[in-house]
């Protein structure tokens, strides 16, 4: 939960409706790219002005915040702007905005407990105001502004009656799920005497401020009616402002309150139309309705736009096409229109498998499809009646924006597999679209969607006509556009699974794992591609060829993997392997920079395996992998030469089981194309063999048993060779399990494995048997028993 510092403009700022529906931002998530935003090609704000955009399709409650957080601060920038025009020559900016809202500095420390500089000044110059007596505050303020000047009198004396509201209409910090409870301001001496300021004021700006506040402090009272009375007595003589609808907005509140929701919704609805920056609250605290309810709602609209805007909020809580067909029937120049259809193009291109990934079922792999069953599934899912009812407001062509409809139909009809018309309707819209950045990056990004998925097959003449754009999404994108709303990273996922596809078809395995990704999948699955070793080396000699064509360029320049990591893949399973010479010629392909360095010395052997152990002790020295497998090289040579047998056999032993998934040196295989995980089951299944296997380890120890010539180094090599036997054990134990959720509890946490049995019966006369109890709690207990 996200911790909200909310401003103190405690100026009429608030258009809050706190006690109707409490603070909305305790669930915030506040992710720009939930999945909608990211599982989409269509981006509503190309279409949409910025006021709708909470109001986008999203995972979230609102598209792009997550909830609404800014009930104290909605109005800032238009509350300075007013009062500095009010105020031009009498008071500069800076002073307006210190009254406004204080000290920054201030503001970014302040104790709950104590007031704002600023509001504590404004006490003192009403007290100034009214005695006619100097004071500090006075005397430091005569020599900024003219207290005399009755602008400045009328601008300090409003803000003593504002913040008064202020204790009770600005909302604190919240961090709790449960309901806000709701304050009220009962002081009706104070609150009569705003309204009579509004009465007598002849001012048109201040008497415009000064009704609304007092319907916002009326609102706060426990006598909330009355708000309404004064409003309905009132409005009549008030310009339809933003002040205007935010008292609107209050009134509507208290209907809700009262559960006279048809009222409520109606009035919404008028601010929702009117008053942008509040669409969002508006949105909010609109209430789905029955149906005779709603009929009532629909009656109080005293005109075709009302109603629009009445279905334009229904829209959002319900069904879009049903209030896309109505507005447009009431208003076909509505720009609520604009929003909804963006919804609803999100809607039905959420519907689209953009993988080609099928789903067969629990606990069985993803079947990639081909070309034509992706199509077939999807073809399947488009609703009908939203591409008639798209088709034919588009025809009619006399929207607010008409390339809206003509861009979004010929969207509609590339996901229908009408790619000819598409092109069409793209070129209408091509005709009067904006020309914006955001604009043009949207009908380019539809009209690849649409070429791309023209093709059955690649063939030379077909790939030219998606080359530019393929550059354009995959290089030029990401290091040029600086903004944030283009949704183009799902064209990028969506036109390498399809190409992937298509090479696939093709038969070429290279060209389908550039572009697919076998890592792009199943979490323990990825880089199936190297483990066949006849397409390793063909990808090895794909990456090495200088003559590469134009897509194949492409291709090699957004895979992940270069001709060094290979070398570093393959380095790695010649170890694995034993072959230590291949895997020296294997490292030394790789870039010295990529070679890793081992946290912990690869050549201890410990009695119980804990690599962070080992990492925090101290090294003489680090190996990197090259210096790691020359060593062993060196070791290796010595032994074939007889020399040191013990010694070097033990090490060895130690070298091959601590780059095992159980010893200290992971990070010799933990590399992209082997996999990453603190659990085998991380691993796809060949990789996840690989780095269990002790068999190697075990021989060495084997070989280091048979040189022993004490009982302790026999005790040791015995035990060593004990935890290859406890790994085998596990390793057979759960080789058919996926992960370890499917792990049952069989109540054997371990069992007396041949090297438990040699230990206790031929060498617990050691000290190295004593050290073994001490530190293994499994031998300890094998022993007690």
């Amino acid at each position: 939960m996200k911790r909200i510092f909310l401003s103190k403009l405690f100026l009429v700022s608030s258009a809050s409706l706190l006690f109707a529906y409490g603070i909305i931002y305790a669930c915030g998530g506040g992710d720009d790219w939930d999945y909608f935003g990211y599982n989409s090609n269509f981006t509503p704000e190309t279409f949409a002005d910025k006021s709708y955009a909470p109001l986008f399709l999203s995972g979230d409650f609102f598209y792009g915040i997550g909830s609404d957080t800014e009930h104290n601060s909605r109005f800032n920038d238009n509350i300075k702007l007013d009062w500095e025009n009010f105020l031009k020559g009498k008071a500069d900016a800076a002073t307006v905005r210190y009254f406004l809202i204080g000290p920054d500095e201030e503001r970014a420390y302040e104790d709950r407990n104590k007031p704002l500089k600023n509001k504590v000044e404004i006490e003192q110059l009403h007290v100034f105001y009214k005695t006619k007596k100097e004071n500090k505050t006075s005397l430091k303020w005569g020599k900024v502004v003219s207290l005399k000047e009755v602008k400045i009198k009328s601008f300090i004396e409003f803000l003593y009656l504002a913040q008064k509201i202020e204790t009770v209409s600005i909302g604190e910090d919240y961090w709790s799920y449960d309901p806000v409870v709701a304050k009220t301001f009962n002081d009706k001496k104070m609150i009569q005497s705003i309204e009579n300021v509004y009465n007598m004021t002849s001012d048109p700006f201040l008497k415009n401020r000064y009704w609304f506040l007092t319907v916002k402090a009326r609102f706060y009272s426990n006598d909330k009616q009355k708000a309404i009375q004064f409003f309905n007595k009132t409005e009549a003589s008030v310009s339809k402002n933003t002040l205007y609808y935010r008292a609107l907005s209050y009134v509507a509140g208290i209907n809700y309150q009262q559960k006279k929701y048809a009222v409520s919704n109606y009035l919404y609805a008028q601010v929702f139309d009117k008053c942008p920056e509040l669409r969002v609250v508006t949105a909010y605290c609109f209430h789905p309705q029955n149906v005779a309810d709603w009929n009532k709602s629909l009656a109080m609209a005293k005109n075709n736009k009302e109603k629009a805007a009445l279905w334009a909020i229904h829209g959002y809580y319900k069904d879009e096409k049903q209030a896309i067909e109505k507005i447009y029937a009431l208003d076909s120049k509505s720009e609520h229109l604009n929003y909804l259809l963006t919804r609803l193009i999100n809607i039905e291109e959420g519907k689209i498998n953009y993988s080609f990934q099928q789903n067969m079922g629990d606990n069985v792999p993803a079947k990639l499809q081909t070309v034509a069953e992706n199509r077939v599934e999807n073809y399947a899912k488009m609703d009908q009646t939203a591409f008639d009812l798209t088709a034919k407001i588009a025809a009619a062509g006399n929207t607010e924006k008409p390339y809206l409809w003509d861009i979004a139909l010929g969207y509609l009809q590339t996901l229908k597999g009408d790619f000819a018309n598409a092109d069409k309707n793209f070129d209408k819209a091509a005709k009067t679209l904006p020309k914006t950045e955001l604009a043009g990056y949207q009908l380019r990004l539809l009209r690849f969607v649409n070429t791309l998925s023209k093709i059955d097959k690649l063939t030379d003449q077909n790939e030219k006509t998606i080359l530019a754009d393929l550059n354009w999404l995959y290089q030029e994108l990401p290091k040029t556009y600086k903004g944030q709303e283009f949704r183009y990273e799902n064209a990028v996922l969506w036109s390498k699974n399809y190409l992937a596809a298509l090479y696939k078809a093709k038969a070429n395995p290279v060209m389908a794992e550039l572009f697919g990704t076998s890592s792009y999948g199943y979490w323990n699955s990825g880089n199936a591609f190297y483990d066949n070793e006849k397409e390793l080396l063909e990808m090895k000699a794909f990456l090495s060829k200088s003559n590469k064509t134009e897509i194949e360029k492409i291709g090699a320049g957004i895979y992940g993997f270069k001709l060094k990591d290979i070398n570093n893949f393959q380095a790695v399973q010649a170890t694995f392997k034993n072959k230590i010479p291949e895997a020296i010629a294997f490292m030394q392909q790789t870039d010295s920079v990529q070679y890793r360095t081992f946290s912990g010395n690869p050549f201890n052997g410990n009695i119980k395996d804990c690599h962070d152990c080992d990492h925090v002790a101290y090294q003489k020295k680090k190996y990197s992998q090259l210096e790691f497998l020359n060593t062993i090289k060196t070791m290796q040579d010595k032994l074939a030469q007889k020399e040191d047998v013990y010694t070097n056999s033990l090490l060895l032993g130690n070298a091959f089981y601590n780059i095992t998934h159980f010893g200290n040196g992971r990070s010799f295989y933990e590399i992209n194309i082997v996999g990453y995980g603190s659990s085998p089951y991380s691993f796809r299944s060949a990789m996840k063999g690989m780095i269990t296997d002790c068999t190697v380890s075990k021989m060495y120890y084997q070989k280091a048993f048979e040189a022993a010539t004490t009982k302790e180094q026999k005790a040791k090599c015995v035990y060593l060779i004990s935890k290859c036997e406890r790994n085998e054990y596990y390793n057979n134990k759960y080789n058919k399990v996926n992960s370890w959720w499917e792990v049952e509890d069989d109540k054997i946490n371990f069992i007396a494995w041949n090297g438990f049995k040699a230990l206790k019966k031929e060498y617990s006369d050691t000290k190295y048997y004593q050290d073994v109890i001490a530190e293994c709690g499994y031998f300890n207990t094998y022993v007690n028993q």
